[in-house]
């Protein structure tokens, strides 16, 4: 390649990076994804190297390039911004770990004191979850059951396992694809709050809905 390309190569790229800094709306703070910064550069670089080589050269390059713009990071923005959107003012908590996003949902919302029966008035919220999760489809989806440490571990154990079976059923019952969603319940063993006044109680009855991205 001519060094004229390669400074043609180096500029644009720049140029593809300023245009994929964004205001984040929920922080306020600019940000790039890693993801679209590599989807950015990749595209820019490997459409001149094909512009340039015809050849197979120019074809193996055009893959690995590919491989490097899919975007993994990218494709989880877009499911979190949207999800947020549906979700907001519900109570559903929507929280980003790198590439998985996880859903908190607290139980009083969720389900009735020692239930395992969701609320009807939840089924739209999880009808707004579903109908992200049907698009966004390169996802494996876990749902944990959470309990407090009041009562019986046996029961809790299986208050948890039931509730988390509650919300995949009705996901699944909305168009999820059921072979996505794993089902774990674990009642006391993952609190996140204290489990010494009511309101750490409270936080730590909940479902959790994980949501990881699959390699493609």
């Amino acid at each position: 390649m001519s060094t004229f390309i390669k400074s043609i190569v180096l500029l644009t790229s720049a140029a593809a990076l300023a245009a994929c800094s964004t205001i984040n709306p929920y922080t306020g703070q600019q940000q790039t994804s890693r993801a679209v910064q590599y989807g950015a550069i990749s595209g820019v670089v490997c459409g001149l190297v094909g512009a340039i080589d015809s050849g197979q050269h120019a074809r193996n390059a055009a893959l690995g390039c590919g491989a490097i713009g899919a975007g993994v990071g990218a494709y989880m923005d877009a499911q979190e911004a949207e999800l947020r959107e549906e979700l907001q003012g519900t109570g559903v908590q929507v929280n980003r770990n790198g590439d998985q996003l996880d859903l908190i949902m607290p139980g009083n919302i969720t389900f009735n004191t020692n239930q395992y029966d969701i609320r009807p008035d939840f089924f739209p919220v999880l009808d707004s979850v579903a109908q992200v999760l049907y698009k966004f489809t390169d996802t494996r989806l876990q749902v944990v059951g959470h309990t407090d440490s009041t009562g019986a571990r046996d029961y809790n154990y299986n208050l948890s396992n039931r509730r988390a079976g509650s919300v995949s059923n009705y996901l699944a019952s909305r168009g999820v694809d059921q072979n996505r969603l794993l089902v774990q319940g674990v009642g006391p063993d993952r609190p996140i709050a204290s489990n010494d006044n009511e309101q750490g109680r409270a936080s730590n009855r909940r479902v959790e809905l994980q949501i990881v991205a699959v390699p493609r």
